[in-house]
């Protein structure tokens, strides 16, 4: 009897051991044939519309800084900054007592050797003087009225006037004071020619164009927007910043706009089709690059090289190709050669 019951009970136990054993085993394939579940996004060229703010700097391009040419004591600098004059009002007036007595003293010995050349050529009609007395005679006038011409050209740098209708921004100098030749006394800029300068990325810039529309918002003078063009386009890019420069011509002027002021450009063109991918799919490591599945659905890492990036989604210009399958969900415990399943984009199960 007691044999028996010994069976009986060895018998479960083998049984209890069998259950677990096959327990673990189906917990183990469960593991095994769990997939990594991933979101894909296949990669297509499409057109990018760039929309871009930046902030910039008004500029005046027609500055004009006034350098005496003649030397003297200022007698009439009538303008002041934020003063506007009109093309030919008289910026500054030096003392021209002095040129003026020298004008005369010239124009005085210019007469006299009119008539003495006057009175040597009838000599030399009559062969009473050498040819050489009279080549010296029209020399002496033709010096003579050289410096009578050297001392009126003096007196009109006494006397400048504005070029062109403008605000005078810099007075420099004071009537009384002595002004030494070539000193910067006045500075006149035309306020219509204020333009934007910008400062743009190389990756930015070779996509727009002269002409372009933009808008342009000043903060000095509230929330209104206005409109402006692309005028111009410098030739070249910074090497170090990889920036380069444009100017905007605001059209038509807005009342109250100064240059030195701040003013926010948005930008708008269209680019050329181009490879954009989401920038949640791009990754860092000693460089950029993405996970991509192959054919056979397993993982492989594959470097690119990108260029703009336009709100959420980020140029490739090299590393990728037309409908690779890149992962831009998932990544968690993600590694080269992992087998992979893809499900259903986010966005399209919400919907």
């Amino acid at each position: 009897m007691r044999w028996v019951m010994f069976g009986f009970l060895l018998l479960c136990g083998l049984l209890l051991v069998g259950c677990d054993q096959q327990s673990v085993q189906g917990s183990q394939s469960a593991r095994v044939e769990r997939a990594h579940l991933v979101e894909l996004h296949q990669v297509a060229e499409e057109a990018v519309k760039l929309d871009r703010v930046r902030t910039g700097t008004l500029r005046a391009t027609v500055k004009y800084r006034l350098f005496i040419q003649e030397e003297g004591q200022i007698a009439n600098l009538p303008w002041y900054p934020g003063d506007r004059v009109t093309r030919g009002d008289l910026l500054i007036a030096l003392d021209d007592s002095l040129l003026r007595s020298q004008i005369a003293r010239s124009s005085a010995e210019l007469q006299r050797a009119e008539r003495d050349l006057e009175r040597v050529r009838s000599l030399s009609q009559r062969n009473l003087i050498s040819i050489e007395e009279l080549q010296r005679r029209e020399t002496e006038l033709e010096i003579a009225r050289a410096d009578l011409a050297i001392l009126t050209t003096r007196l009109g740098y006494t006397r400048m006037s504005a070029p062109f209708t403008g605000v005078v921004t810099e007075r420099l100098s004071e009537p009384g004071n002595f002004a030494a030749k070539n000193t910067h006394l006045l500075t006149l800029i035309d306020p219509t020619s204020l333009v934007v300068d910008l400062q743009l990325s190389e990756q930015v810039i070779t996509h727009l164009h002269l002409g372009d529309r933009v808008s342009i918002a000043l903060d000095a003078l509230g929330p209104q927007d206005f409109t402006g063009n692309i005028t111009r386009i410098y030739p070249q890019v910074d090497p170090l910043t990889r920036r380069g420069q444009i100017e905007i011509q605001p059209d038509p002027i807005p009342a109250g706009a100064v240059p030195g002021q701040l003013a926010r450009v948005s930008l708008s063109a269209r680019l050329q089709e181009r490879m954009m991918i989401p920038f949640s799919a791009l990754r860092y490591d000693r460089g950029e690059y993405v996970y991509l599945m192959n054919a056979e659905q397993r993982i492989e890492k594959r470097e690119v090289i990108t260029g703009v990036r336009v709100a959420d989604r980020i140029e490739v210009l090299n590393g990728l190709e037309t409908d690779d399958q890149i992962v831009i969900r998932g990544f968690m415990g993600l590694t080269e050669g992992l087998v992979v399943q893809p499900v259903m984009p986010l966005a399209e199960r919400e919907s």
